[in-house]
């Protein structure tokens, strides 16, 4: 939510997203920073129980001392944007104060260092396709295949630090058709959500990203047939062989639909 946007805040107190992020960033022009700021300060903490996360202005930039002073009275963390090593990270921890750090890789830098990233103290990894793409002088597409192998850089770096990590925002607000694909594809490439730019966007996110009752009753089964064979490593259901592995995913399937 842009911070400067009065309208957009008061509305996203009742919103179903998980998390509701206020921007002070891009989303924010330099005359009106200071006015967000103060802004941000008096509404962190109207989204409860959802978990508010500030996304400060960068590193050398006027703001970020401030932008970092204000996250600490009431976020629950902090999205840093245009992170390019492990270096940054650890300078803004040093502001942060014990505050979660969330980390934004959308640039060839942050890409190529996400891994020093994610193992330097971040809880999130968020994926910044918009700025990545501009960075990289390449256009957008509907199947997002120029992007494939910065979606997996950046999954493999949070699996590889047992963090969490969150897909980018889809600015065609008319093309509902190619929002669903795009979530479908983040959650196959193992993102544990997406970002959303607007309210239309969170039903179809929340379902894409949630299990399937024919997932929920699956994974059920497959917990049951292992609990029937104790002690076996591999059986059989439906005619495909199972391991020990797919336990384990049954087990998450469950976890993510909470239950």
């Amino acid at each position: 939510m842009p911070a400067a946007n009065v309208r957009a805040l008061e509305k996203a107190r009742g919103l179903p997203a998980d998390v509701i992020i206020l921007d002070l960033e891009d989303a924010v022009a330099p005359e009106e920073k200071d006015a967000a700021r103060t802004r941000v300060l008096n509404a962190a903490r109207d989204y409860a129980p959802r978990d508010t996360v500030i996304r400060v202005n960068a590193a050398g930039t006027p703001w970020h001392a401030a932008d970092m002073a204000a996250a600490r009275s009431g976020a629950g963390a902090v999205l840093l944007p245009k992170v390019r090593d492990a270096g940054e990270v650890a300078a803004a921890r040093l502001l942060a104060d014990g505050m979660p750090l969330w980390a934004m890789i959308e640039t060839p830098r942050g890409l190529l260092n996400a891994t020093a990233i994610a193992d330097a103290g971040v809880e999130c990894l968020v994926f910044g396709s918009n700025d990545l793409l501009h960075a990289l002088e390449g256009r957008h597409r509907g199947d997002r295949a120029n992007l494939w192998t910065a979606m997996s850089l950046t999954v493999l770096a949070a699996r590889a630090a047992g963090i969490a990590v969150l897909d980018g925002v889809h600015n065609d607000l008319d093309a509902a058709g190619e929002f669903d694909a795009a979530c479908v594809l983040a959650r196959d490439f193992g993102f544990d959500g997406k970002s959303v730019i607007h309210p239309s966007q969170i039903a179809p996110a929340n379902s894409a990203f949630s299990p399937s009752p024919g997932e929920i009753t699956y994974a059920r089964r497959v917990l049951d047939a292992f609990a029937a064979a104790p002690g076996k490593g591999a059986i059989a259901l439906d005619r495909r062989m199972l391991e020990a592995l797919d336990a384990d995913i049954a087990a998450r399937t469950l976890a993510r639909a909470g239950l």
